[in-house]
Parts: C-alpha cells; structure tokens; sequence
C-alpha cells in the first residue's frame, strides 16, 4: 500500500535510556535508545491560524515517548517500535500516520557496528463493512457486531447506516435479512481486519455449512482506501458488490461519493444504475 501525501513533523535521534531487550541485563541494567519519529498530518490549519492547539505538540510527543519508552520492557525493539506507534496513533487524533526509527547503538552482537534499528510506517486506513443477519435476533446481531468493533483495539467505527430488511440473495430458501454498512477507521492490515471479523462472526455463533445460506452473523470487507486486492481468502473491492442493493443502499447512506478503485465510480452512480 502506498503512503498517502501528507505533511510532515519530525523529530530526529531523540535519545531515551529504558530497559528493552532479550538478555536479562538489557532489561536489568537498560541501555540507550535513538528515536526519529515522522508525523504525517495536516499542518495548513495550524500555519493559517498560528496555534498550536490544531497542530501536534512535538515538545509533548517527545516527552510521551520518553516515558512511555522508560514505563513498559519489550524483548525485541520490533515490539517496542510497534507498541509506540500504535499508542502515537491512539493518543494524537490529527496524526494521519507515522514513520518510525527506532536504533539501539549498544547491540549484543560482540562485533563492532554503529547502530541495529527498525524502522516502520503505519497508517489509519479507512474501510467499508458489510453487516448482515437473517437468524435470531438479527438487530441484536448486528448490535453486538458494532459494539465488538468499537471494542477491538486498532479500530473505530466512525459511522452506522440505517438497517435495511432485503430479499436474500442467491437460490437457498431463507428467511429475510438486516443490512447495514458502517465506516472503520483502523491500522489493521487487511488479512488482521478479515481474522477479526472471522472471530466476532465465531462469537456470533456463525456456521458457514451452505453457500449464501442462512446465517446470524455475516460481516464482509467491502472497499479498504483504494486497495485492490486478490488472494485465497480475501478480494478487495468485494466482488460483485456493485450488483447488490443490499450494499449499495446502505453504504450510499454513509458512503454516497466514496468510488469504487476498479470502476471509478461513486456509490451514488453505482446504485442509480443498479436501481434503473
């Protein structure tokens, strides 16, 4: 996925001395950490109105990772880069996304070098989910599907169509469906996205025994930014979705001038077609 066109904030070789590592002195004895952080968010705001209350504090941001880096003892800087990224993301709401260096210049390696660092860039992304339920208590379903997303860290749901009753789509015989669509903000990878929605489905008690059977709780990835993606387990845009109402309805309520990445076209135009 390619890195959106932001603005920058940078803070480069911040030094934190903490205790992260696999031998057990690193984490006893602790050791110095170089931190260079960039912050991709949107800085006209702030230039227009020269306040810092709609720009990211980095004087702030660089005490946040001072400490948190100080607070917490990972074995592998992979996890502690990973950790401080999410949290950044967590705490700074206009912060698009990061980039992370994290060095460690006093590496056990018993041979001479400068530094060992890992470097990483993670991202919120904006995704589209498909809600749908035709067993039970389908509203209840639904419910408890957007409660376990709010509740799933890495992930925010931003906003809730209206619940639409429809036909069932395909030739099974089975009682009518609840749709809806929401928007998701979340760092999750696709595949991390599909295992959680797997696992909130399994919560739900779904059992995938029929194709487009009956079911209590089907949750699909819709549109992931404007990723095209195809593998065994997941294709994004979600196949053959311009051709069902049961989608386009619900999303054209949150979603109307969102385009499909293959087509080009809105949600908007894609339901006056389908409708006509």
């Amino acid at each position: 996925m390619n890195t959106p066109c932001y603005d920058e904030i940078k803070i480069k070789n911040l030094e934190v001395f903490a205790n992260h590592g696999v031998f057990p002195e690193e984490n006893r004895l602790g050791q110095k950490f170089i931190i260079s952080l960039t912050m991709y968010t949107d800085t006209r705001k702030a230039g227009v109105t020269d306040s810092l209350e709609n720009s990211v504090d980095y004087g702030q941001v660089s005490h946040f990772i001072t400490e948190f880096m100080k607070e917490h003892t990972w074995k592998l800087i992979e996890a502690a880069g990973e950790k401080l990224a999410e949290e950044l993301l967590l705490r700074y709401p206009l912060l698009k996304g990061v980039t992370l260096e994290l060095k460690k210049p006093w590496a056990p390696v018993g041979l001479p070098l400068e530094t060992v660092s890992v470097k990483i860039t993670r991202f919120w992304h904006r995704v589209y989910l498909g809600l749908g339920s035709n067993l039970g208590e389908k509203d209840s379903y639904l419910n408890q599907a957007v409660k376990s997303l709010e509740e799933t860290r890495g992930c925010q749901v931003e906003k809730v169509s209206s619940y639409l009753v429809t036909e069932p789509y395909g030739e099974v015989e089975q009682d009518d469906f609840l749709n809806a669509c929401l928007s998701l903000k979340t760092w999750l990878l696709p595949e991390e996205l599909l295992e959680r929605l797997h696992e909130i489905e399994k919560e739900a008690h779904r059992e995938r025994k029929i194709h487009w059977g009956p079911r209590t709780l089907d949750l699909d990835i819709l549109l992931y930014d404007d990723l095209v993606l195809e593998t065994e387990d997941l294709i994004i845009p979600h196949e053959d979705m311009e051709n069902r109402d049961f989608v386009l309805k619900p999303l054209c309520e949150i979603a109307p001038g969102k385009r499909h990445p293959i087509s080009g076209k809105t949600i908007r135009q894609l339901a006056a077609e389908l409708e006509r």
